[in-house]
């Protein structure tokens, strides 16, 4: 197995490992230590490997060729959470006052936050969990920073949580808060045995975010967010592009039909459905999950949202 430099890295990839020697008592795993500082995804370079564990929304929604999403386990709460300073302890976004600065790495939670909060200010920050939150605590250039609530409980820092943000403050990245294990496409033994990691709603959800985001052609450049949930045999999808600044946005909802049938087919076994193999769960569903995020992002693209991501794009990078 193979993991990279940091400290929730090493978690992340710890509790997958954990998982596996419960269900495998008899299989030898082994970690590789720092084995992965700078790649996204495994590659020819990394031959040797067999598994590495990832944060879903930090992998494309193509992988390299030979190389699959072989198990999305259950996720974590998925929503944003303000960490604040010492000196406001006892405040909140909307207490706050006017003019005090909030520090975020993604363009994402800046453009929704500063159409939400206009009377605050939002400045990059960049550095791990422990970098972003050592600039909060020791320093007074920031009155709070948002980083993922699903990173935070990891750590064991739910206690510096000071604010969930819900769907109507800020929406979440596409497959925030759930882990992902990838695997050899062709290495069918290893590919089964993490195969039983993978969580059937999680899956539908994930899937539905990736492909929503996929048919955009969006990616970390670009303010594109998404809501999900599963209620019974419905699986629902809100996503949503932005400008950098916020003032301009296009957000739908639709939903559709993911009943678990338990019915797998035999070609479900090498189907990807963005990137991911999930023998396990009903073909029907994962369907119908990728198609209602390609319908949804072509209801937006049919609303102009090309134009805007082109744009956010470009000042983007001009920057």
């Amino acid at each position: 197995m193979g993991t990279r430099k940091s400290q929730l890295a090493r978690i992340q990839t710890d509790s997958v490992a954990s998982r596996l020697k419960e269900l495998y008592p008899g299989v030898h795993l082994e970690i590789g230590e720092d084995i992965l500082p700078t790649i996204i995804c495994m590659n020819s370079l990394y031959i040797n490997l067999d598994i590495v564990v990832h944060s879903l929304k930090d992998l494309p929604t193509s992988l390299p060729p030979g190389f699959t999403i072989g198990a999305i386990l259950q996720r974590e709460n998925p929503h944003d959470a303000v960490v604040l300073h010492p000196k406001n302890a006892a405040l909140t976004l909307d207490s706050l006052p006017e003019k005090s600065v909030i520090g975020t790495s993604s363009l994402r939670r800046a453009a929704q936050l500063k159409k939400r909060f206009p009377q605050l200010e939002f400045e990059n920050i960049r550095g791990n969990l422990n970098t972003r939150l050592k600039k909060l605590d020791e320093k007074d250039d920031y009155a709070a920073i948002i980083l993922a609530a699903a990173g935070l409980k990891r750590m064991g820092w739910e206690s510096r949580i000071s604010q969930i943000l819900g769907p109507e403050d800020c929406m979440y990245a596409v497959g925030q808060g759930a882990l992902a294990v990838e695997v050899r496409a062709q290495d069918k033994d290893i590919l089964e045995m993490v195969s039983v990691l993978h969580h059937p709603d999680t899956v539908l959800r994930c899937i539905s975010e990736r492909a929503f985001l996929k048919q955009l052609e969006g990616g970390c450049s670009v303010p594109v967010a998404v809501h999900t949930e599963v209620k019974g045999s419905m699986l629902y999808l809100t996503g949503a592009v932005y400008s950098l600044d916020g003032a301009d946005c296009l957000k739908d909802t639709m939903q559709t039909v993911v009943e678990i049938d338990n019915k797998v087919s035999e070609s479900a076994q090498t189907c990807e459905h963005v990137g991911v193999t999930a023998s396990s769960v009903s073909s029907s569903a994962l369907e119908a999950a990728e198609k209602l995020g390609m319908d949804l992002a072509n209801a937006l693209l049919n609303k102009g949202a090309k134009d805007i991501l082109t744009t956010a794009r470009k000042l983007n990078d001009a920057r």
